[in-house]
């Protein structure tokens, strides 16, 4: 039985991010995931990452290059059985880099209970 999309879960699932749980986040997509990424190089989407094995390595590599980074002021919305919005502010400072603060967001589409689709959003000031 799948599991249903609840704020309960979406929170779950935002304590892997923030853990820096690697095998908890994906844990919770499907087989052939896609995450649109923030940002990126290809138009329009900027990067997108298919798959379990191409988000965890880009997971890993974000986590090591940012090891302070983490998401606050989390709010979720349930848009229905399958679609959830969730708002956050993302914090961190890169190594050798300075410290950011973006208010942002996901789309996240769900499939038998598993995140099928994360679409992420920040607003970038600068």
């Amino acid at each position: 039985m799948p599991r249903p999309i609840s704020i309960e879960y979406l929170d779950e699932i935002q304590d892997g991010f923030n853990q820096h749980d690697v095998d908890a986040i994906l844990s919770t997509f499907t087989t052939d995931c896609i995450w649109l990424m923030a940002r990126g190089p290809h138009a329009p989407e900027g990067q997108k990452c298919i798959g379990k094995k191409e988000i965890g390595d880009v997971l890993r590599a974000r986590y090591h290059e940012i090891p302070d980074m983490r998401w606050e002021e989390m709010r979720h919305w349930i848009c229905d059985d399958t679609k959830a919005l969730s708002e956050w502010v993302v914090r961190g400072t890169p190594q050798n880099g300075h410290p950011f603060e973006y208010l942002g967001c996901d789309l996240w589409e769900f499939k038998n209970g598993l995140v099928s689709k994360k679409d992420t959003y920040w607003k970038f000031v600068g």
